[in-house]
């Protein structure tokens, strides 16, 4: 018999069911823990660096995100190595546990359409992934205030937003990613192990190999030999990577003074002002193809696995 209603009809209580039992697990208090101790003495000391010289600075909350002191690296640093991790752990057993444990059969059995499922426990890791984001920016904006002295700008907590869904997207690839595996993959340590396999290529080795990779391309004997036309291919398939999408993205929201991505030459220097911070919206659009790219990974992975789903037969 056909079902009456929009195939999203279930997605209110699923994504409240995901989101209620995503916040109450202990994994995810572990990681809490993990991410708010490990981001908090990064800030700290940045802090306390950066205490001399905040005169010297207008955009010295900013530099809170990225200033690294040894042997802790920066915010952004701690956050680029941790949001993945944080997403494949609530993505990478979304579908198969509950395949494994028999219970999707009966879930898709009430007035509940895949298309809502998949879609609520998505928003719904996605929404726990941003609650987390959220508190961790609003306890370093207070610890910064707090050492600091001074409040931030306007412009520099709408650089702060931008960053938090920036940060978003980025964990939202590697999120679909886990779904997709979920689906893919029966067992959750393989799934597991795949996305993390991913992950590991794509942000360690990638970079290496694309380099090489451009080298081959251009003809060129060594790396030294490389030709200045061949850089934006370069550029182009190390971008391939989301963790360098990422970087570059943050790397112009967070540092005003950044005022191109790639090489540049002396005849885009002339008569520019060295040092002088970008608008907020000249430095948006400087890395909006980031932003979009992030975005559509986000989406592409998601549909992949909304199109696997459908095909996937479910026996009770």
């Amino acid at each position: 018999m056909k079902r009456e209603g929009s195939p999203w009809t279930g997605l209110g209580p699923v994504f409240a069911k995901e989101l209620s039992d995503q916040l109450a697990a202990v994994r995810m208090r572990i990681l809490e823990l993990l991410v708010l101790a490990a981001a908090l003495g990064a800030v700290y000391v940045a802090a306390q660096r950066l205490r001399a010289t905040v005169a010297e600075s207008p955009f010295a909350f900013l530099e809170l995100f990225t200033t690294a002191q040894r042997p802790l690296p920066s915010f952004v640093s701690f956050l680029g190595f941790f949001v993945p991790l944080v997403a494949i752990s609530l993505g990478f057993d979304a579908v198969n546990s509950e395949l494994n444990r028999r219970t999707l059969s009966r879930v898709l059995a009430q007035p509940i359409y895949r298309d809502a499922l998949l879609a609520g426990k998505f928003l719904g890791a996605l929404a726990t992934i941003a609650l987390l984001l959220l508190a961790l920016w609003l306890v370093t904006t207070g610890l910064g205030i707090l050492v600091l002295g001074i409040p931030p700008g306007g412009e520099e907590v709408a650089r702060g937003l931008l960053f938090l869904v920036v940060t978003l997207f980025y964990a939202g690839v590697w999120l679909s990613l886990a779904l997709l595996c979920s689906l893919l993959f029966r067992q959750p340590a393989t799934s597991a192990m795949v996305s993390l396999g991913v992950w590991i290529f794509l942000t360690v080795l990638w970079p290496v190999f694309s380099q090489y990779l451009a080298q081959a391309l251009s003809g060129a004997d060594t790396l030294a030999q490389f030709p200045a036309a061949q850089l934006p291919l370069a550029a182009a398939l190390a971008r391939v990577s989301p963790g360098m999408l990422y970087a570059e993205a943050v790397q112009v929201l967070l540092h005003p003074s950044v005022r191109s991505l790639g090489p540049v030459f002396f005849s885009q220097l002339y008569r520019a002002v060295l040092g002088s911070p970008l608008p907020l919206a000249q430095s948006l659009a400087l890395v909006w193809p980031q932003v979009v790219a992030l975005f559509g990974g986000a989406c592409l992975l998601f549909a992949l696995a909304y199109v696997v789903f459908q095909r996937r037969e479910i026996r009770a």
